[in-house]
């Protein structure tokens, strides 16, 4: 497919959680290092790797149709990350792994947080085009995200065993990344320009919690393994930059509550994305959620006081409707959860059976159908509070970080708030400036004054 001077091209293909993207910036970083060219079609592939996700039937399907297209476009596909683990760790021939099952003809099927094996299997198909005597990557790697916000992976896998989760089957239990390692990398980020840091991981609370909170070292300085101190010391190199750091998949035990006044100084946004799944404790209980006891009324406590230190803070969350064993009286306790909590960006799935989830032996699961209700019209009364807040913002003046504007903005454009995370949450939209002289730019911040909302979005100008 190349001439000997052409550099092998590698297609790529990266699904599921922001989590599995920083898997995919790892293998592509490498590839980059080792001299490989990436290529944005099937045809002008010599192979293609196939990033899976493998929580939800969806998902599921969704990677299996992927390595299908991959298969039937290109024909030499190598498949990683969470589908790859489903079905055994043997992925040879005449295996039981799914993927194996399904597709026979892959080269190489591996699990998740797999670069090495994953670049082993390039070598087998593809050989390198050279030793990487010259440095060919950016310091701060290869990333799939826009120039101006990135992802900051700092742990992988999860203590926790939820009964609907397979999760720590496939990438098994928590392992924190040094926090040297996590400060360089966030420097390096906010050093190539980005404006915005995504913290993730499975279980950002917990950060720390495998290695005791052992001290580590960053330029010279002592600093704790532990959430606090890693918020802090993010929230410092953020500073002379100007720039966001977010906090995702957040736990909330009650080390949680040292990171409002951080929030309430503006070194960490006043955000926070925490998955309660559930309010009732008997449901808690039968997921098998941490600190199930409390439920919904001590975690409205907790709610209640974070607003008080910090009264612009913004939570949003996750949710399970339908669980097996769910009453109705059960379901509309989480209703008024979501009401009386006033949570401000909600998600919500219609429980699915996940092969391999404990769950699926509880009693009392729920009719297909009774389950995607449910989901409906909790994702109603999560709408109804969500736009009642967005509405208190009219007349404000906010921080908007731009991610499209067109002919420099002139006609408007597409930024995000402190309140909307990438992908998941709502928008900006900006309305063409009032100012001729006004422009906006990709990747910088802008002030606008919001006067509208629409759904899930707000309506502003820029000013």
């Amino acid at each position: 497919m190349n001439t000997p001077s052409e550099a092998p091209r590698v297609g790529f293909v990266s699904l599921g959680c922001p989590k599995a993207l920083t898997d995919s910036e790892l293998i592509l970083t490498q590839l980059q290092a080792e001299g490989y060219a990436t290529s944005k079609t099937y045809d002008g592939a010599d192979l293609v790797i196939v990033n899976t996700c493998g929580f939800i039937d969806e998902a599921v399907q969704e990677s299996l149709d992927a390595i299908g297209e991959a298969l039937a476009s290109n024909g030499k596909v190598i498949v990683t990350g969470c589908l790859g683990a489903k079905g055994g760790k043997d992925t040879g021939e005449g295996s039981d792994n799914l993927v194996r099952k399904l597709h026979p003809k892959v080269l190489a099927v591996t699990g998740p947080q797999a670069t090495q094996e994953v670049m082993d299997a390039v070598h087998r198909h593809v050989p390198k085009p050279h030793d990487p005597f010259v440095d060919l990557v950016p310091p701060q790697g290869v990333k799939l995200t826009p120039r101006h916000y990135a992802y900051l992976k700092i742990s992988e896998g999860c203590n926790h065993r939820c009964s609907f989760c397979i999760i720590p089957s496939m990438r098994g239990e928590l392992v924190s990344r040094p926090i040297g390692d996590v400060l360089g990398e966030a420097k390096r980020l906010f050093d190539a320009g980005v404006k915005e840091l995504l913290v993730v991981s499975q279980d950002t609370s917990a950060y720390g919690v495998d290695v005791r909170y052992r001290t580590g070292f960053f330029d010279g300085r002592p600093v704790r393994t532990r959430m606090f101190e890693l918020c802090e010391q993010l929230g410092r190199l953020a500073e002379p930059f100007g720039a966001w750091v977010r906090l995702h998949y957040v736990y909330p035990y009650p080390h949680v509550d040292e990171l409002l006044p951080l929030m309430a100084e503006g070194r960490v946004l006043p955000y926070l994305d925490v998955p309660f799944q559930h309010a009732h404790p008997e449901v808690l209980k039968r997921m098998k959620r941490p600190a199930y006891g409390e439920g919904g009324e001590r975690n409205l406590e907790r709610l209640a006081r974070w607003r008080e230190i910090c009264p612009e803070i913004v939570v949003r969350s996750t949710f399970i409707a339908g669980f097996p064993g769910e009453t109705e009286a059960q379901f509309e306790a989480l209703l008024d959860f979501v009401r009386d909590a006033q949570i401000d960006r909600a998600g919500c799935f219609a429980y699915s059976p996940v092969a391999g989830a404990a769950a699926n032996a509880l009693d009392g699961q729920l009719p297909a159908e009774l389950r995607e209700q449910r989901r409906a019209h909790f994702m109603a009364v999560a709408e109804e509070v969500s736009t009642a807040k967005l509405r208190q913002r009219i007349g404000a003046t906010m921080q908007v970080l731009v991610d499209h504007a067109p002919a420099l903005g002139r006609k408007g454009g597409v930024g995000r708030s402190y309140a909307d995370a990438p992908e998941i949450d709502g928008q900006v939209r900006l309305l063409p400036p009032e100012k001729a002289s006004k422009t906006l730019k990709v990747g910088e911040f802008t002030r606008a004054r919001i006067v509208g909302s629409e759904g899930h979005d707000l309506i502003g100008v820029a000013t």
